[in-house]
């Protein structure tokens, strides 16, 4: 139930992919079709409006990114569209909104707590430099090892408490960020097979994604279950104001 929006956007490619859609381009399509699905998402009450809120300021860090990776020629989406600002299709954005959407509905499912959380200053910094390493490495070194190091430390008390039925379960968090990466990776090749956005290895005929992208999704997750949790925990000190 939770991977219900991340299986829209799969589904949605693989099917526009052998399907097409009259009077529309595919990335146009594909972007109206996973508006549709987020909001009845939320009309069906399967997303909150705060819910919403996450996926959206989401929406808006992937977006960036992904503008920026394709100028410098990471990868690229060769086909038409009308919805593409600076050669990215709109649509892109949701496909890291969706990390954003599985995060906040496994939460709420699995009714998540954590123990040993390091703090808005801590995570949040190398959050930060999580994702400027993502821009600068194109420049300067690349710092993605020793971020990986800094998260092992930072997160080494930090524990994902979680429910299962009626049975409580618990994990070290970097353990979560790389089980979670490494589906990514598996949805990463799925989506490239079915021509989403293409690498440059991958132009002439596809080819299996890099594992070292494992490494990318790993520290982007934490990206998202930083700013997750960091509004989870906002919303509960302002509900626990209330009941004050």
């Amino acid at each position: 139930m939770s991977c219900i929006f991340p299986v829209a956007i799969f589904g949605t490619l693989a099917l526009s992919s052998a399907v097409e859609v009259p009077f529309l381009y595919r990335y146009d399509a594909i972007l109206v079709i996973l508006l549709a699905v987020q909001y009845l998402m939320y009309r069906s009450g399967l997303e909150s409006i705060d819910e919403i809120k996450v996926i959206c300021v989401f929406h808006v860090i992937g977006l960036l990114l992904e503008i920026y990776k394709v100028r410098m020629g990471s990868w690229a989406y060769p086909e038409p569209g009308l919805t593409k600002l600076l050669g990215v299709p709109l649509y892109s954005g949701f496909m890291y909104a969706s990390v954003a959407s599985f995060m906040c509905q496994i939460w709420r499912r699995l009714k998540m707590d954590m123990t040993g959380w390091p703090g808005l200053a801590a995570a949040g910094l190398l959050g930060g430099a999580i994702y400027l390493n993502f821009f600068t490495h194109h420049f300067i070194p690349d710092f993605r090892w020793w971020l990986t190091a800094l998260v092992v430390i930072v997160f080494w008390r930090t524990w994902i408490i979680y429910r299962v039925r009626n049975t409580t379960y618990r994990m070290p968090l970097t353990l979560a960020f790389f089980i979670v990466g490494f589906f990514i990776w598996l949805a990463e090749n799925i989506a490239t097979f079915f021509n989403a956005w293409r690498y440059p290895n991958q132009y002439q005929a596809w080819h299996l994604v890099s594992f070292s992208k494992i490494s990318s999704w790993f520290l982007l997750v934490i990206i998202s279950v930083i700013i997750v949790a960091q509004l989870k925990h906002v919303k509960a000190g302002r509900e626990t104001k209330n009941l004050v």
